[in-house]
């Protein structure tokens, strides 16, 4: 059986902004996960209240929003670097350097594990920049072969 997508004209759909707004809140708070269906014979009828209603419960309910402070990518590579035990150094804000692993990260801290010092927990508003720290082994070592000029 072919189905036709059938969408509701501009009057309609203008006709529909007043009353019915109650009536589609009604649908979708009664639990029915499927939305609920029209007994009304003609197609067109049945077409227009879905739409409202899948349109209504995307305004209310919508995708869960990302706080704008954590991204995937920060969490990622957070966790990665902490199952593979990755010595970093952290840059902070004022110069000093910190060198150690991420054992544990929060929204607004990292708790690092150093080996020679105790551990730190740093906020991470006073982190300027990280790497790793096999990365700067490389950049002066680098630096100390390359020849002058």
């Amino acid at each position: 059986m072919n189905r036709k997508l059938i969408r509701p004209t501009l009057a309609e759909i203008k006709g529909r902004e007043g009353p019915p707004l109650p009536a589609q809140k009604e649908r979708t708070g009664s639990g029915d996960s499927f939305g609920s269906r029209s007994n009304s014979p003609s197609p067109q009828g049945r077409g227009t209240q879905q739409s409202g209603a899948s349109t209504a419960s995307a305004v209310q309910g919508g995708r869960k929003r990302v706080p704008i402070t954590e991204t995937n990518a920060e969490i990622f590579y957070y966790k990665k670097q902490m199952d593979s035990h990755t010595p970093m150094v952290i840059v902070l804000q004022d110069g000093e350097e910190i060198e150690g692993t991420i054992e544990w990260y929060d929204r607004s801290a990292l708790k690092i594990n150093r080996r020679s010092a105790p551990n730190i927990l740093l906020l991470k508003h006073n982190i300027k920049y990280m790497y790793k720290a096999e990365d700067r082994e490389v950049k002066q070592s680098i630096s100390i072969t390359a020849p002058p000029g």
